[in-house]
């Protein structure tokens, strides 16, 4: 199975803006392990365009930070099951979610858009 989470270079956190999101990082996990992982670019893309583009790698679940109601409607549009309201370490994250133990927080709302952030 193949997860990416919303990825902060400088730190190796969950990047917690969804649509401004440039890097993901991809962890193909097996039998209860991650087994590989790399960090990629977002092609490109942003906001709408993302989810459809994880689905293009074959990414099943997304594990992320906060989101908006468009980025929740791409999300499921696209087939990707979510895990959203994760904070802290990318790598803590999956290691979580390979294991079973990851507990999303789907309350967390991004509804700032229009204000300059």
């Amino acid at each position: 199975m193949k997860i990416a989470v919303t990825y902060e270079k400088e730190t190796g956190n969950v990047f917690q803006h969804f649509g401004k999101t440039e890097y993901f990082k991809i962890y193909q996990i097996e039998d209860g392990k991650i087994v590989s992982s790399e960090v990629i670019d977002n092609g490109g893309n942003g906001h709408h365009a993302l989810p459809p583009f994880l689905k293009s790698l074959g990414v099943e679940t997304l594990i992320l930070g906060n989101r908006g109601q468009g980025a929740i409607d791409a999300i499921a549009k696209a087939g990707l099951k979510e895990m959203p309201g994760i904070t802290g370490s990318a790598d803590d994250a999956a290691e979580l979610f390979a294991r079973g133990e990851l507990k999303p927080n789907f309350a967390v709302r991004c509804n700032h858009h229009g204000e300059h952030h």
